[in-house]
């Protein structure tokens, strides 16, 4: 696996239905360093645990949950600015185009992958954070 330094520490929510898929995430992150603030299996325990929690850092979040699109949960994600890492077996074409500016990790991904995705999109949230600190000329 690649160095996951820039993942350390990261407070990462994930949503994902199937179980030995949730639980290599899980064994993924953690090799990460990443700490785990929520796994979901379902949109509705996913937005009910989302307005529990303090904070994230990003979240990686499968496509398709049990047969629901997880856009709702995106869109809590977006409204409070916590970047998005979508996993999914549909490829890029697989998410609704407004999407697709984020990372995608496309199943079966490996740590490699998962860990180059969540710095990626903690990156661009640092990046979009310091643009709108700067003052304009």
């Amino acid at each position: 696996m690649t160095d996951g330094s820039s993942c350390a520490g990261l407070r990462v929510f994930a949503v994902e239905d199937e179980s030995l898929v949730a639980m290599q995430l899980e064994d993924i992150l953690e090799e990460l360093g990443c700490e785990i603030v929520g796994m979901a299996m379902r949109v509705g325990r996913a937005l009910e645990m989302l307005g529990a929690l303090r904070a994230v850092d990003v979240a990686v979040l499968d496509m398709n949950v049990a047969g629901e699109k997880v856009y709702p949960v995106a869109e809590y994600l977006r409204s409070r600015d916590i970047p998005i890492v979508f996993a999914t077996g549909y490829g890029r074409n697989g998410i609704m185009e407004e999407w697709r500016d984020n990372p995608i990790l496309q199943k079966p991904y490996t740590g490699d992958q998962v860990a180059e995705a969540i710095a990626d999109a903690h990156a661009a949230r640092r990046a979009a954070a310091a643009s709108r600190s700067e003052p304009s000329a």
